[in-house]
This record gives C-alpha cells, sequence and structure tokens, in this order.
C-alpha cells in the first residue's frame, strides 16, 4: 500500500477513547464510512461482531422516516450521517444529516428536477462523499455541491453550465471521489466523455481530460463511479465506461494505461453500458462490463494499451453482473447477477467453486463483508448474509419488507440500511 493510501485509511478511523492504565491501555476505535464503497472504497470493513438476524420489531436500534426515494447509500463519520434524497410532495433533491442517535440534525436543498424513473434512478442516485471536513453531493443533472459537517454551503456548481448539456436517460449517477486534496467526478453520458478533478476546498478545477473513445450509442452512457488504484509503487484514478477502464494521473489526468473487450461474446452491443462499478482489491483491478458482457481482472502495472494483454489481464469470463458492483475478499471473488444469483470465483485463475441463488429477487445494492460474513441486499428489503469462502453457506436471510437500492454500510458495530420509506440502525 503507498504510503497516502495509509494516510487516506489512518484518515477514517478515528481514536474515541485512551485510557492509560501504567503500561497497557484500552483503544477503542470507530470505523468511518466516508463514501459509497466504504473506507477502502471496495465494500470491505474492518468491523466485528456486527448484527447477522434482524426483522422490523428485531435488534433495531432506531428507525428514520425520510422525505422521498432514492437509492443512493449513506455515508458516515464520527457521529453524523449523511444521505442524499427526493422528496415526495415536491421536486427538490435534500442532503440530511442524521446523528448516530437517530436524530436529523439538518438539511440542505442541493437541487431540483423530475426525473423519468422514479425508484431506480432520480435526482438522488449518486451517493455523496465525505472526508471529515466536508460533504460533497451530486445531483442527477449535474449540480455539485460542498458543506461543511454543519451544513453550512462552501461552494456549488452545475457541469452543464461549465461542460455540456446532460443527455443521460435518469441523470447522473456516479458518485463524487475524494482523495487528496481533490474529488474526483466521471461525466460519460451522450454529450460528454470527461473526467475532471476539482479542488475539495473551492470546487475550482484542477484538470479536465476528455478520454478518447469510439463508443456509439447507449455504450457511451456510464453510471459507474471511478476509484483509485494505489499500491506500494504507484497510485491513479480509474474511470469506467465507453468501451474501456482508463488509469489516469492523479495530478493532470494524464491517461496511462486503456483496456477494452468488455462486449459479449456475440459482439459488439451499442446498446450496451456501463452500471457496475471497478473495484480495486489485493492488487487487482476488478472490471466489469454490462450484463453478460466480458468480466475482467486486471493487474496494476499497466501501460499503454493493455486490451487482451496476458501481462496484464490475469482472466476474463462473460459473468458480468448488470448492476450490483463486484467483492473480492481472501483472494475471492463474488459476482451477484441483478437476478441474485452468486458466483464465487478465484481471483487469481477465474476457477468456479460454485453458482447458487441468494434470494430470487432484483440486486440493485452491491455486496459488503465484515467479520467473515458478505451482506447482499435486494430491491424487496431482503437482506442475505453468507459465510465468505469457497463453500455456499446461508447465515441469516433477513427482511425489512420495504424497498432497497442502497448498499449496507458498517460502522461502529452497527449495519446502517436506507429504505425507500426510513434509515435504519441494525444493533
Amino acid at each position: 500500500m503507498c504510503a497516502k493510501c495509509k494516510v487516506g485509511w489512518q484518515a477514517t478511523v478515528c481514536v474515541l477513547v485512551l485510557l492509560l492504565f501504567g503500561t497497557w491501555g484500552t483503544v477503542v476505535v470507530a470505523e468511518n464510512w466516508p463514501m459509497w464503497r466504504g473506507p477502502q472504497r471496495n465494500g470491505i470493513s474492518q468491523g466485528n461482531d456486527l448484527p447477522t438476524k434482524w426483522s422490523q420489531s428485531e435488534n433495531v436500534a432506531w428507525r428514520l422516516p425520510l422525505p422521498g426515494v432514492a437509492p443512493s447509500t449513506p455515508v458516515k463519520w464520527g457521529d453524523r450521517i449523511f444521505l442524499t434524497s427526493t422528496v415526495r410532495d415536491r421536486e427538490d433533491v435534500l442532503l440530511l444529516c442524521v446523528d448516530t442517535a437517530g436524530n436529523e440534525l439538518w438539511q440542505r436543498t442541493i437541487g431540483d428536477g423530475t426525473s423519468e424513473q422514479a425508484e431506480k434512478n432520480n435526482q438522488a442516485a449518486a451517493s455523496p462523499s465525505t472526508n471529515g471536513r466536508h460533504v460533497w453531493t451530486m445531483t442527477g443533472n449535474g449540480t455539485v455541491t460542498c458543506f461543511d459537517l454543519d451544513g453550512k454551503q462552501l461552494w456549488q456548481f452545475n457541469v452543464e453550465e461549465r461542460y455540456e448539456k446532460i443527455e443521460m436517460p435518469w441523470g447522473l449517477a456516479s458518485s463524487p471521489v475524494p482523495y487528496g486534496q481533490l474529488l474526483y467526478v466521471q461525466l460519460f453520458h451522450l454529450n460528454s466523455r470527461r473526467v475532471i478533478a476539482i479542488d475539495q476546498a473551492t470546487g475550482t478545477e484542477v484538470w479536465n481530460h476528455e478520454r478518447e473513445t469510439d463508443a456509439v450509442n447507449k455504450c457511451l452512457r456510464s453510471y459507474a463511479t471511478p476509484t483509485i488504484f494505489c499500491d506500494d509503487d504507484q497510485e491513479y484514478l480509474l474511470s469506467h465506461g465507453q468501451d474501456f477502464i482508463v488509469a489516469h494521473d492523479l495530478y493532470t489526468g494524464t491517461e496511462l494505461w486503456r483496456c477494452g473487450d468488455f462486449h459479449a461474446r456475440s459482439g459488439y452491443n451499442d446498446m450496451m453500458h456501463v452500471s457496475s462499478s471497478p473495484v480495486v482489491a489485493e492488487g487487482l483491478i476488478l472490471v466489469p462490463a454490462g450484463v453478460n458482457g466480458n468480466f475482467q481482472v486486471l493487474r496494476g502495472n499497466g501501460r499503454g494499451e493493455i486490451t487482451g494483454d496476458a501481462d496484464y489481464r490475469l482472466w476474463h469470463d462473460y459473468v458480468s453482473p448488470m448492476r450490483p458492483s463486484t467483492l473480492l475478499v481472501e483472494s475471492l471473488v463474488y459476482v451477484c447477477s441483478e437476478e441474485g444469483v452468486l458466483r464465487c470465483l478465484d481471483a487469481q485463475t477465474g476457477q468456479e467453486y460454485y453458482r447458487r441463488p441468494l434470494h430470487r429477487h432484483t440486486h440493485y445494492a452491491s455486496p459488503v463483508y465484515a467479520d467473515g460474513k458478505i451482506y447482499f441486499a435486494a430491491r424487496n428489503g431482503t437482506v442475505t448474509v453468507i459465510a465468505a469462502g469457497r463453500e455456499f453457506k446461508i447465515l441469516a436471510t433477513n427482511s425489512l419488507d420495504e424497498t432497497l437500492c442502497a448498499s449496507p454500510v458498517f460502522s461502529d458495530g452497527r449495519l446502517y440500511l436506507r429504505t425507500f420509506e426510513a434509515l435504519y440502525a441494525i444493533k
């Protein structure tokens, strides 16, 4: 892990209590969840003693009703939880701040606008991000806003005013990604192929890279969120969509390498777009495509054009999920289809250990891992908990009987679940 990654990881852990007794002491720490897929951006939590079983009446610490529906995932820092939401009776988009006791502290309007599909994708589809000093949001129609933790707006701009008109059914859904002093935003739609870096504190553009692509029609659309690769030797940004995953220099946006070949065996499909996001773990990059597209596992040391290059591609298979992003834990890759069928594959070889149904209902949320368990959330509010490992074992099946598209969040021994009706804290 590179030095800056180590600093970033340490910044997500707050020391709450330090009691010294002679030559030894007790340290209590809390893991923050600063963006959609957690402190390492890959769905992995270091927490333990987390809840496995719950219902609407069992093991619920609190339930906070929400003003409207959204598929976005909450984020947490310290004793504050931030989440975006639409409003049932108005065409507003909100950022809400809630404390860990379940009390709403404040809400701010971050945008407005109608949505063609109010449940699955709407103006509050992108998840917020935080670094413990700032909170950033982006609405489906491109308004990017920065607040401090007390709800004071520090800056705001709209991408249509700076760049191009958004041509994207249901709006943008890619979440902003903070790293170092910059905030990275991916703008891939029919009118744009941009990746931009913004100064976190001021909103000023630092760089703006327009990617080259020969993608056409719906292939120009990407709802994926970019991520960061870092190891002992290098760090860079990964943007995904428009027929390629591309590595960018963090400070200039310059392209370092790119990889294509994501379409199905049947050939190029101009209706294929990307919704699932790339994942970095254990020095590898998991890269999805559209449904049944060419899922690829890449090494991180690419240079130039690496499409199909065996020096950089460990393996590939036509098992790509449509929406849920993947998970890599202890050299095992977990790929959940939108229909709720789970594959467990060897990270180095692609060997399939099992293919089993979790819960026969639509899955939009991405899986998360903690304490030897993996949590898969279905749209009907059912969360299936399995044991990590090469053998398929369901530990629990839990239901809140409310629509759920957000990914689960872990922190302080609690599980936070955001449904279309409410925010739950599961103890």
